[in-house]
């Protein structure tokens, strides 16, 4: 499982046009699931992002945890996309979408995060805070 965070001031997702979910600061997470990621791995990887100190104390130093911030999360296969070879990614690594959204939305509820709609074209609007970007890996 991969995770992409981002911390941000704001950020939205649409789908046709119409907004599906918007958050104020918090965190943006692209989520990507392989065929061997399971629920434990899930839960592993959400408890991670819920932990991480991205956020500024009271010093101004990067070591606040998420808190009460919101969070939104975005299905996301093309984190599994492999370009070793030849300008063409290949998915192969990435999950089948009956295994990959059930964890999606495991890992959404265990972080009591907004989302996007699984496996549909969505634009994802955000404004970095920082910019703090962590690719996360379990």
């Amino acid at each position: 499982m991969r995770a992409l965070v981002q911390r941000v001031s704001r950020a939205s997702v649409s789908v046709d046009g119409v907004a599906r979910a918007a958050i104020g600061p918090g965190l943006l997470v692209l989520l990507g699931v392989t065929h061997a990621d399971n629920e434990f791995i899930c839960d592993r990887l959400a408890d991670k992002v819920r932990a991480l100190r991205v956020f500024a104390d009271g010093d101004g130093k990067m070591n606040e945890p998420l808190g009460d911030r919101e969070v939104l999360v975005v299905s996301q296969f093309t984190l599994y996309g492999d370009a070793r070879r030849g300008n063409r990614p290949s998915y192969v690594e990435a999950a089948r979408p009956e295994q990959a959204e059930p964890l999606y939305e495991r890992f959404r509820a265990r972080l009591e995060a907004q989302g996007g709609a699984f496996g549909e074209y969505m634009e994802v609007d955000l404004v970095n805070d920082g910019p703090v970007t962590l690719l996360l890996e379990m």
